[in-house]
Parts: structure tokens; C-alpha cells; sequence
């Protein structure tokens, strides 16, 4: 029997993890281990400088008070049994997208980076919608997803960041990360006790919507589909660096 290994970044009690296990039930038997809370924005951040605390909610879901990364890296390595180990994992249903630059920002990618890096294909979903979420052709869409990724397989060190358009589904698009064009926001306040604290958001110009980008496809009604790899070098830079003159045969200075 497929084993699927589900995660997220909303938390244990989110509607779109919950709609997604119940529908990839059709496809394997489920593990889930998810954040006790949300992280969304935690990017592929493992927790080093304090313990982490695994709760156990029955024989086949947990939580763990840490990020996306935590819950993978101790699903695989301490929760599951070596036996139960999972074939797939797959991250999400985010509520919001998770295009362009903001997938390197997403918990929700992470968990599915996360489980690449340890030789598990890894796919990642994410409803672009700011509200009224609705996961139903989501979750239909990730039993497809499942099936084809465990009959054809992902080359190594690859995963699926796959978003999905709100409303109608008018097709698929395998796609490239767009341009995201924003700004930080800070927002000073100041507490009750009368120290300044301070709120982290983003004012958007607007997005590389060009064909072939996960936003034109969105934008398009179409869901996109980018694949995406834990090697993060610029094998395209590699030969223009290596003509820097300065660069070869340069010597360390050491200051005295």
C-alpha cells in the first residue's frame, strides 16, 4: 500500500490540510505530521536553538511545535518506523499562493524541499485566494498529482511547487517562478507597556506576468505547475564568474 507523508505550514487544524488528507485517502494510507500551530513564512528554517515537543493525536497524526522542516525531518527520522516509511510527501493545501519569489519564503514548500533533500519526491499545493477558500478541485487535483508523480517519478533533487487558480480550473500549465515586485511595509506601534514593537508586510507594484511564469498562468486561470530543486547554484553564471580575472590564483590577506 502508497504511503503519503502530509504536512503544511497553517498548522494541524487548517481546512486545506484537512480536505487533502481526506482526499488522497483514495490514493494510500495517510501519516500526517504538521506545525502545532501556523508557520507560514517559515521558510526552510530548522529549529536549533531550543527542544522540540512531538505530540501524538492518535496512529497516524502528530504535531510538532516547530516548522514545516521540524515536522519532515522527524517524521522521517524519529516518528514513522523505518517500515512505514512514506513514498511521497506532499505539503499544503496552503491558504494563499505561493508564486515567484514567494516560494522561498513558503513553509509550505519547504516541507516538500525538505523531504526531496532526504530522498522522498516532494509536492507542494497552494490556493491563490485572499478569502472565501474553497479546496474542493484542489484536493481532486492532488490525487492526479499523487498518482503521477508515484507511476512516472521526479528527477533527483527535484520537487513540485504546484498553485492552483481560484475559481475555475480552465487547464495545466508547467510553468517558470515569476518576478514578484514589492516592497517591505514596516508598521510601528506601541505595546501597552509602552516599547515600540513592529508588523512586517509588503506593498505590491505588480507581478512578471509574462507567458510560461506561474503568475500568467494563475492570472490565466490555469493551474501552474514549476518545478523547483534544492541545488540553488546558477549553473548559467558558472562560466562568466570563472572568467573574472581576479579570481584565479588569488591569494588570502590576512590582516596582522
Amino acid at each position: 500500500m502508497t504511503r503519503i507523508l502530509l504536512t503544511n505550514d497553517d498548522g494541524i487544524h487548517s481546512d486545506g490540510l484537512i480536505q487533502l488528507e481526506h482526499a488522497l485517502r483514495a490514493v494510500g494510507d495517510i501519516y500526517v505530521v504538521a506545525p502545532a500551530s501556523e508557520m507560514s513564512g517559515a521558510s526552510h528554517s530548522l529549529t536549533l536553538a531550543r527542544p522540540l515537543r512531538i505530540r501524538q493525536i492518535d496512529e497516524r497524526h502528530w504535531t510538532v511545535d516547530g516548522t514545516p522542516t521540524d515536522c519532515v525531518t522527524l517524521a522521517l527520522n524519529k516518528i514513522l518506523p523505518a517500515e512505514e516509511l512514506p513514498d511521497i510527501c506532499v505539503s499544503g493545501i496552503n491558504h494563499g499562493g505561493n508564486l515567484g519569489d514567494d516560494a522561498t519564503y513558503s513553509g509550505t514548500v519547504a516541507g516538500a524541499l525538505e523531504a526531496t533533500i532526504l530522498g522522498v519526491p516532494g509536492l507542494a499545493f497552494s490556493l491563490v485566494a485572499r478569502e472565501n477558500f474553497d479546496f474542493t478541485a484542489a484536493a481532486q487535483f492532488a490525487i492526479i498529482a499523487v498518482r503521477k508523480v508515484l507511476a512516472e517519478g521526479l528527477p533527483e533533487g527535484t520537487l513540485l511547487n504546484i498553485n492552483f487558480p481560484p475559481g475555475e480550473i480552465k487547464g495545466v500549465k508547467v510553468t517558470r517562478q515569476g518576478i514578484k515586485n514589492a516592497r517591505p511595509v514596516i508598521s510601528e506601534h506601541i505595546d501597552p507597556r509602552g516599547k515600540p514593537y513592529f508588523w512586517i508586510g509588503e506593498e505590491y507594484f505588480n507581478t512578471n506576468s509574462a507567458d510560461g511564469t506561474d503568475y500568467y498562468a494563475i492570472d490565466s486561470g490555469f493551474v501552474s505547475v514549476t518545478p523547483l530543486r534544492s541545488d540553488m547554484t546558477d549553473h548559467q553564471a558558472l562560466t562568466a564568474i570563472e572568467t573574472w580575472n581576479y579570481l584565479k590564483g588569488a591569494e588570502l590577506v590576512h590582516e596582522s
